[in-house]
């Protein structure tokens, strides 16, 4: 086990030192114990490497908000250990971190396995929404649901041990770490670039998984130039717990057969192997990856409008996706006809792409700044939105309260008590855990 510090995440090893590094990253909510019936086959050929994501399992309470930094973590961490090379397995978020690693830094996998995985983990909306739960109370209503969600009806009644084993290792997870892992997974969409995955990888999925079954799956599968599908009956979503043996028999089987060596020069030094990447003649959108041949590469000549300042539409409908919740914003633009989608066009631009991405103040600020003006110029219809996007932003509904009765002092009380009626509506809505 490690010490760690904050730019690096909790570890241990199980196996012999000479082996080849095999790593296998958890869930959200679970700890690396999560793999436990896996290790001792295992560690007959790798040295099995686990980690924790940050305050679950007792690691250190230091937030990451996107998979991108777990993944950077995960390499600081491999750095100061000097792995350079590894195989990677992960379920859920830890195959989000696992697809990361293999867009981002493809030269350090050598092969890699998917375990309840998605390019893309339901709606933003959704772990955004699961963040205010948490935020308002605490992790105890989402650790209760635990089981429902990762095993099947059957094995949660005949496994009672493990089943509260699983509810208190979603009790014990630090909060803000939680939220944390929720926004990661709120922001994480890698559809287009499935195809830049360039190493051999097994999707693996329990044919009873609610949460990414088997329809994520095999949208991975048919995005992975090199990837094979395995299904596993009478599972759900935490399919290594729930049938170790199947699993643990297809990792084998996977990683015995699918690991790409390094490249080796001439002086017999292992040496990491050039990014199949094309040239980048200038910045350029993302597309989905070109199946027709490629005559030439001709420089890319830049519009005259791509010159001086950017257009901040494109950063105004993220932040009013994030701020507001994409089932929001995708039913307010499909309500804009030829009348009003212009004054939207203006909204999203100015009011998002130029506020409320500014650097000056944060967006919990914001949302203050927001709540009250609403206030005071008596805009209840937009009121109700900004509450929701208020506890997306991280204001308590005890924050909220505050901000409102702080506004009844310069707003007045009838504006404030219309007011505290639609926030009390929108808080009850957003807070109330679902059975």
């Amino acid at each position: 086990m490690s010490e760690t510090p904050s730019n690096t995440l909790q570890y241990r090893f199980d196996g012999p030192e000479d082996a080849p590094v095999l790593i296998l990253g958890p869930s959200l909510g679970t700890t690396w114990h999560m793999w436990d019936r896996q290790i001792p086959e295992l560690i007959k050929q790798w040295r099995v490497f686990r980690f924790d994501l940050p305050g679950h399992g007792g690691a250190p309470a230091y937030p990451a908000g996107s998979v991108g930094e777990l993944a950077t973590r995960l390499l600081a961490t491999l750095e100061g250990l000097g792995v350079q090379r590894f195989g990677y397995a992960g379920c859920a978020l830890g195959g989000a971190v696992g697809i990361e690693l293999a867009l981002r830094h493809p030269e350090r996998l050598a092969s890699l396995a998917l375990i309840a995985a998605s390019p893309r983990f339901g709606s933003a909306d959704e772990f955004r929404q699961r963040g205010v739960i948490v935020r308002t109370n605490g992790l105890d209503p989402i650790a209760r649901t635990a089981p429902e969600r990762w095993f099947t009806g059957g094995f949660a009644a005949a496994q009672p041990a493990i089943t509260e084993w699983a509810v208190q290792m979603v009790r014990t997870t630090d909060p803000g770490c939680y939220i944390a892992s929720c926004e990661a997974l709120a922001s994480f969409d890698v559809r287009p670039e499935l195809g830049r995955v360039g190493v051999p990888t097994l999707v693996l999925v329990g044919s009873d998984d609610q949460v990414t079954g088997p329809a994520e799956a095999r949208t991975l599968v048919a995005g992975i130039p090199d990837a094979r599908l395995a299904v596993v009956p009478g599972a759900s979503h935490l399919v290594p717990v729930e049938q170790p043996a199947a699993v643990t028999d297809l990792l084998v089987r996977h990683f015995s057969t699918a690991w790409q060596p390094a490249f080796e020069t001439s002086t017999g030094h292992n040496v990491l192997p050039p990014v199949a990447h094309k040239p980048v003649l200038s910045p350029a959108p993302q597309q989905p990856p070109q199946t027709g041949p490629v005559a030439e590469i001709a420089p890319v000549v830049v519009p005259p409008q791509a010159v001086g300042r950017p257009d901040p539409y494109d950063a105004g409908i993220k932040v009013r996706r994030e701020v507001l919740g994409d089932a929001h914003v995708d039913r307010t633009l499909a309500q804009a006809d030829e009348f009003s989608g212009d004054f939207q066009e203006f909204v999203t631009r100015y009011a998002w792409g130029e506020i409320w991405d500014r650097p000056g103040l944060d967006r919990r600020t914001r949302s203050c700044v927001t709540l009250t003006a609403l206030v005071a110029g008596g805009h209840l219809d937009e009121l109700a939105p900004h509450t929701r996007a208020a506890l997306r932003n991280g204001l308590t509904p005890v924050e909220i309260k505050e901000v409102l009765l702080q506004a009844a002092v310069y707003c007045g009380i009838p504006a404030a008590n219309s007011a505290f009626r639609v926030a009390q509506q929108v808080i009850r809505e957003e807070t109330t855990p679902q059975e």
